[in-house]
């Protein structure tokens, strides 16, 4: 491996740790280098998974301020996304490298346009909260096919999870921030467990990644107190629509 893809690597998981601290969305930076690597795509993406779950975490208790209380409701939502990231994963090792790599391009496209459109979801699930057992009932239910998404591909799923947790919280950013990494964390691990298990994963690639993940990790969890979320979300946006011209050409034309 030259010094170019290992830089590549290093610098994407350091970018990647703090995008999904900040907003989600790191796996429209982080995947494109898996493959760039000469990763197969099923092989990138459970690489990529594991290289940047650990961030999710490590953001989560930066801002323990407003971590949350361990309560039945909380143990029940970390239970659905094990659950969820586990059937994802196992979705994903079924299909063949052909097979997945079709609908590459509209997975980053939408995540891309999930992430564009990020501010509107939160405003809307915000103006929808009504009383408690309806708004846990149905958040429960998307959250579990929220972490099915996200055991699959990954890509945007902290917007998701943000739009859902804001039924519950819209008044508080930081704690949904929290929240959201805690619960990424769990359908991340999951995931991973199964990746791991059926050697799904490149070591070498996923090493150097990680190393760049971990204090990225750290950095975003801090730097969400303080750094509009806005300057962040603009680079995606525009990363995210590149990459998704250049799969469409790639794997459709």
């Amino acid at each position: 491996m030259d010094w170019t893809i290992i830089a590549l690597l290093f610098f994407s998981g350091v970018a990647g740790g703090i995008i999904n601290a900040l907003a989600g969305g790191a796996t429209l930076i982080t995947f494109p280098v898996m493959l760039a690597a000469g990763l197969a795509p099923v092989t990138a993406n459970a690489s990529n998974a594991v290289a940047i779950a650990p961030g999710h975490l490590i953001a989560a208790f930066a801002d323990r301020e407003k971590f949350p209380r361990l309560d039945r409701h909380l143990m029940l939502s970390l239970a659905l996304c094990v659950a969820g990231g586990v059937m994802g994963a196992l979705l994903l090792l079924a299909l063949p490298d052909h097979l997945f790599v079709l609908p590459v391009p509209a997975l980053v496209a939408f995540a891309t346009l999930l992430f564009a459109c990020a501010p509107r979801i939160s405003a809307w699930a915000g103006r929808r909260r009504r009383g408690a057992e309806i708004s846990r009932t149905g958040g429960l239910a998307t959250l579990t096919c929220a972490a099915v998404y996200g055991g699959f591909f990954g890509a945007a799923l902290g917007i998701i999870l943000t739009a859902v947790l804001a039924l519950a919280e819209p008044d508080d950013i930081r704690k949904v921030k929290v929240l959201k990494n805690m619960l990424a964390t769990a359908v991340s691990l999951a995931a991973i467990t199964i990746f791991i298990i059926q050697d799904a994963v490149k070591w070498q690639e996923t090493s150097i990644m990680l190393a760049g993940a971990l204090p990225g990790g750290y950095a975003g969890g801090m730097l969400v107190r303080v750094l509009p979320a806005h300057i962040v979300r603009w680079c995606v946006i525009a990363a995210g629509m590149v990459m998704s011209l250049i799969y469409a050409q790639r794997y459709w034309c």
